[in-house]
């Protein structure tokens, strides 16, 4: 069974940067298209950022385009989202979601379309 565990959040100051990382245990990733979803108080979750399984297709949700990298590291069962230029609005609890796939290139930012989720890291901009 897949278990992920994500770290690296923390609090920081608007224009600094944080790494995500988000391990998982049970099953190789190799199998797996990988994203990052982040939920702020009252609001709904949304999609960050996705990865294929070979790393191949990446997109973004527009909010984090130029700011917020996404890879992955398949030898060591990691994905992590690389985020800089942070601002207030980044502010959120970010998750890590997987989910067993076919295709290669397959990659989307929907929550519906994700079957294992870890419990999330929290993220905080503020001066």
């Amino acid at each position: 069974q897949l278990r992920l565990v994500e770290s690296g959040g923390g609090v920081v100051q608007p224009g600094g940067s944080l790494r995500l990382s988000c391990v998982a245990s049970g099953v190789a990733l190799d199998y797996y298209a990988l994203a990052w979803f982040r939920q702020a108080p009252g609001e709904e979750r949304e999609g960050v950022s996705c990865i294929s399984k070979n790393g191949g297709t990446t997109d973004f949700v527009d909010s984090v385009k130029g700011r917020f990298t996404i890879s992955r590291d398949n030898a060591r069962n990691t994905l992590y989202l690389q985020m800089d230029n942070l601002n207030p609005e980044d502010t959120a609890l970010y998750y890590c979601a997987a989910r067993a796939i076919f295709p290669q290139a397959w990659c989307r930012r929907s929550s519906d379309d994700y079957t294992d989720w870890g419990q999330g890291t929290q993220v905080i901009v503020s001066s």
